[in-house]
């Protein structure tokens, strides 16, 4: 798969401040690229440089083949930017406001298709300020894609939005990157990241620590997942500790919890000792690994610590 984006050795100081110190990634074109972590950790400003939307101290960025630091204007034109702040002008209904960022790239845009994408159409002779707090991120996005952008960069595009807002924002993304625009989003939120990403670089104190599939950093931090269940009667322990990828068993009656690296090994394993040893498993739950156990993991602390 194609790069769409290079990042070599990124360095961003303010004085003596490191905002983001000497990261390094790609992005593949028609991904989801999620950068993942607490604020303050460097990813708008990492956003921002490359978009050209701030200076560089040092290294290089290059979209779809143009350095950022040579070719802005390539570059903003085949992107589409949604700030995690975003003001509009006053006065101007919907629609309007949509010619006019058109008009800004040059081109004549179908506002209303544009809405209809967004889930606005109903609001289309509304002004910016009678919207909620999810309408305008959805009005944000579509602006965002006015000009057909190749990449969209969402920075932050879920905060402050009620569960349901959340979610049609998480359809919207998925329905982008059905198209074949590369997304590439920043998020403080481990579900939004494990739901809408191909891959995820998590940061922290400027630096990405660790970037993979969500499988696979699960799998590579060696975080665990715990299965939970009960019998009908009791089974030897010693059986369940050599059951794949299991690294501990508590028991407890006829209650049995086994902590595993890897729930696809050890599930199938154990549904066939249960049928040779004849005990049936009631009540049985799977508690996953997630990437706050990843995090945790990695960096010794929550993502809101």
């Amino acid at each position: 798969m194609v790069n769409i984006i290079e990042v070599n050795n990124l360095v961003k100081k303010y004085g003596d401040l490191t905002a983001v110190n000497g990261i390094s990634f790609s992005v593949r074109e028609g991904e989801v690229f999620g950068i993942l972590g607490p604020n303050g950790a460097g990813k708008t400003t990492t956003l921002e440089m490359i978009e050209g939307l701030k200076g560089i101290t040092s290294g290089s960025v290059s979209v779809d083949g143009h350095d950022v630091a040579t070719s802005t204007h390539a570059v903003k034109a085949i992107i589409g930017v949604q700030l995690q702040s975003s003001s509009f002008f006053q006065g101007l209904n919907l629609v309007e406001l949509l010619d006019i960022f058109g008009a800004l790239y040059g081109r004549r845009v179908n506002a209303m298709e544009l809405l209809t994408r967004v889930q606005l159409q109903e609001k289309a002779k509304a002004g910016a300020k009678e919207l909620s707090g999810g309408q305008k991120q959805r009005l944000s996005i579509a602006v965002a894609l006015v000009n057909a952008p190749r990449v969209v960069f969402l920075d932050e595009p879920t905060t402050g939005l009620d569960p349901q807002a959340r979610r049609n924002l998480w359809d919207l993304v998925t329905s982008i990157k059905a198209d074949g625009t590369t997304v590439v989003l920043t998020t403080h939120y481990m579900e939004e990241a494990e739901v809408l990403c191909d891959r995820v670089a998590i940061m922290d104190h400027a630096k990405i620590i660790a970037l993979d599939t969500t499988t696979n950093l699960i799998k590579k931090a060696g975080t665990s997942s715990t299965i939970h269940f009960h019998v009908d009667k009791p089974c030897e322990v010693s059986l369940l500790r050599s059951l794949p990828a299991v690294e501990a068993v508590i028991a407890e009656d006829h209650s049995y919890q086994l902590t595993t690296t890897d729930a696809q090994l050890t599930l199938p394993a154990l549904f066939l000792q249960a049928h040779e040893e004849g005990f049936s498993l009631k009540d049985l739950q799977l508690k996953q690994a997630t990437l706050e156990d990843v995090f945790l993991k990695l960096t010794g602390h929550t993502l809101r610590d």
